[in-house]
Order: C-alpha cells, then structure tokens, then sequence
C-alpha cells in the first residue's frame, strides 16, 4: 500500500536536508566541514564552488571557498606569492567587513585548489532586502539607511587608509550584506588584491564582476585603468546609496570625489555622537579591565530611586532621571550592538584607523635569496579579547611565582593559560609569546602587556 501524499513529500524533505547536511571534506586541522549545501554569497566573483561548512569549534556555520587551478605546474611556480598575499589578507579585521578565517592549499597530481574559509552572513545582501522592501510597498527608512551608509563608510575609510589602501573594486548591492540586527558586511575585499596579485596564465578562473552586464551601473568610466584608485569605491557606493549626496560620489574627475572619512562628515549622515554612545565605546574599549558580568552585578547593587541626572531651571522646576527609568536590558541589547560595530564611532576617528599593522601588499622577490626551511606557522587568533583575569601565587616551596591567567575572548570562548614565571620574564615577552603561538590577537598585545605588568607590580610589591 503507497504512503499518503503529504507524509511521502515529508520523507523526501527530510531525506533533501540529510543530503544537504552531508560531511563531504574537511580541513587538514579538522576544525572546518565542508557540506553539501551550496551558498551564493558574492564573497567572490569567480569561485568555482561555494559551500556551506561548520566550524567545529566555534560550533557557527561558515562558507567554504574553493577556487581551482588546471595548470598545476603553474601554480606551482606562483605558490609562494599566493600564500604571501592570503596571509596578510587574514589580517583584515574590521567588524564591517567579512572575515577571511584561514586558508589553505590543495595540490594533488595534476590540479590545484585554493581553499579559504569565510564568515558566512545567513541574512542576504542589500539587493535582495531591497527587493523584500519594493515587493512589500515599504519606504525605506531613513534612520536605517544613514545607519547603512555610516557602517559601509566606516569600511571603506579602514582599506583606503591602509598604506597602500586596499581598493575593494567590486562594491555593489550584491557584496553588501544585512545582518538581522542591522549590521552591514562588505564582502568580496580580497577579489581585487586576488586578481591583482596573479599573473596573467593564472588569472583564468577569476571573473570581473564588471562583466556582468547588470552590475555596470556601479562601475565609474575610469574604472580598470592604470591610474584608478580609492575614488572607484566612492563612486560604487553612490550608486549603492543613491540618495542626497550621490552626485559628489558621480563625478566623472576621480580627482573631484570626495574620500571615504569626508563623506561621514556630510550633511546627510553627520550628527554629534550622544553622551550614551562615547561611553558605550570607552566602556567596551576597556571592558577587558572588568568582570565579565560587570552590568549585572552592578544593577543588582543600585537604589533605583537614586537620581541619575539633573537639569536645573531657573524660575521653574527642574528635571530629574531617575535608575528606575532606565531599561537595563536596552542597555545589554545597546552594547552589544556597539560591540558588533552597527554604531561605529567614525566622525571623530583619526584619519588613519587602527588595527591593520601590517602592509597588503607582497614583499619584492629576490631571486638570490636562498630558501630555507620556515617551521609551520601557527594559526593566528582572529577574536579579540573582551575581558582579562589574572592571579599570581608562589609555589609550595616558595621560590617562584605560578600565574594563571583567564581570557575571554568576544564570541564568550574562556582561555585559561597556567605559567611558572621565570626571573627573566617580561610582560611585553610574555605577551608577545602568546600572539606567537596564536592565543591573544596580535591587536591586544600591548593591552595584555600593560595588564601583566600591572598584576606582577601588585604581587611583587605586596608584603610576604
């Protein structure tokens, strides 16, 4: 007797999602499975393949990027400068941004793979929410859309101003993506230093966005040419933005185009960050400094009757904000989102933003230097670190100290690292051993440098 229609077609989803859900690689570390499911992410143009993987590690799914080679004894010859510029390219860390996690190379007999691993943003691109939006006869929101430009403008001001600036080269509605809770994500950053850094016979599987006829609207006249630059990018995200100040972004001279940080100060987007906002920054700037629970613990502790604020009037009564008024899950929920980079603090930046240390572009070849064995590199730390605890006591027989030190990185993972000091041990080594063997960002070096030599001071000096 057949099964019932509907309990039939049941079976066959579920046996679809299996399918899809299928291991069908991993990482040489193992931490990465590549599944059967495909994505279309834009990450970049020219992939052969892209799939759905999940980091085993951080238990969050991530995209598998394949992009293949036929020519292997070409690729052969150029390997050294591919793994050169993926290297630094796993450097890139800004939160509007798509993070390149780790890459590796695939070279069997006859064919050659480069494989990289990227965030994967499960919420779409902004095509695909403006079409949501158009279908729905919904205006778009004009709070939402200088919160957008702002996120957009904050990562294109952190590449233009690397030395030399990284040119994203492909911006359009199709490589920025929409977080849930608004945060915006640039992807495909790496397809023009990729394509830019292959020679010619290895250039084939890389595809020009640009040749895509629907997406020539993004694409000023100049572009491809010798002497285009950072202003292909405005122009890019004019065409993305299209609102008030897009005819500064169109000009034609790419000379006349305003910059990336100029534009956060136009007229559409400027406005004075709020007292809330500067000391959210300040709070998760040196939030490392305090428990990891620090807003709770302190709520549980104050009279929500205490008065907060107050303005005094003259010749008539005042006004008075009480504890009681504020939400503290608002603030939770606020925090977070200035964590995540959705309220970046862009309008009052230097010109030249932290955190990319080291330069995008590979060393000069010098073919009489001669090769010697490098041992393995070790994987380089990605997270940063939100919260620091550390504690020193001497051992039993009271000839050297024993420090434990406690990290928690942002995605909430807990590192606890034990070390028996030696006399000879600075804070700054230390530190910097720790960055070495891939514990700490190299970004939060400095800070736990400061932070050990705070606790040796505070121990040492303390009465036996």
């Amino acid at each position: 007797m057949a099964a019932p229609e509907p309990a039939r077609r049941g079976r066959e989803r579920e046996d679809e999602s299996e399918d899809e859900s299928e291991i069908l690689e991993e990482s040489p570390c193992g931490r990465w499975q590549k599944r059967r499911e495909q994505v279309n992410q834009g990450n970049m143009p020219g992939i052969q393949s892209t799939f759905l993987a999940m980091d085993t590690e951080e238990g969050v799914e991530v995209v598998w990027n394949e992009l293949h080679f036929t020519d292997r004894k070409a690729f052969k010859a150029h390997e050294e400068k591919i793994q050169t510029m993926f290297e630094q390219l796993v450097l890139v860390d800004h939160p509007n941004i798509v993070k390149l996690h780790k890459y590796w190379l695939d070279t069997p007999e006859s064919k050659a793979r480069v494989i990289f691993i990227t965030e994967y943003v499960s919420s779409g691109s902004l095509k695909q929410f403006l079409k949501k939006t158009k279908k729905n006869h919904k205006a778009m929101n004009a709070r939402a859309w200088k919160r957008w430009c702002t996120q957009i403008l904050s990562a294109l001001s952190f590449l233009h101003s690397c030395n030399p600036p990284i040119i994203h080269g492909n911006l359009t509605s199709d490589t920025i993506f929409i977080q849930h809770n608004g945060l915006i994500k640039i992807g495909s950053v790496w397809h023009r230093v990729f394509s830019n850094a292959i020679p010619d016979d290895l250039r084939s599987p890389i595809r020009a966005e640009r040749e895509e006829q629907r997406n020539l609207h993004f694409f000023p006249p100049e572009y491809g040419r010798v002497a285009d630059g950072t202003a292909v990018d405005i122009f890019s995200f004019g065409m993305c933005a299209l609102e008030e100040f897009i005819l500064s972004c169109l000009v034609l001279d790419p000379a006349c185009r305003p910059s990336a940080h100029n534009l956060l100060f136009h007229r559409v987007l400027f406005e004075v960050h709020s007292l809330k906002l500067l000391a959210a920054h300040c709070f998760i700037q040196h939030q490392y400094l305090m428990p990891e629970n620090v807003v709770e613990e302190k709520t549980k502790v104050i009279d929500l009757n205490m008065v907060m604020a107050e303005i005094h009037r003259t010749g008539r009564p005042g006004v008075q904000w009480r504890y009681s008024e504020v939400s503290f899950l608002e603030l939770d929920k606020f925090l977070e989102d200035v964590r995540n980079g959705i309220y970046p603090l862009m309008n009052f930046a230097a010109s030249r933003p932290l955190g990319l240390p080291r330069v995008l572009a590979p060393p000069p070849e010098d073919a009489r230097k001669a090769k010697t064995p490098t041992p393995e590199p070790f994987d380089v730390e990605t997270r940063k670190v939100v919260q620091m605890q550390c504690n020193m006591e001497m051992n039993e027989d009271r000839a050297q100290w024993h420090l434990t030190l406690l990290l928690v990185l942002e995605d909430k993972l807990h590192r606890q690292l034990s070390y028996d000091l030696l006399p000879t041990d600075s804070s700054k080594d230390l530190a910097t051993e720790l960055v070495h063997y891939g514990f700490i960002h190299e970004d939060d070096c400095e800070k736990l440098a400061a932070f050990l030599e705070s606790t040796f001071h505070k121990y040492r000096s303390a009465p036996p």
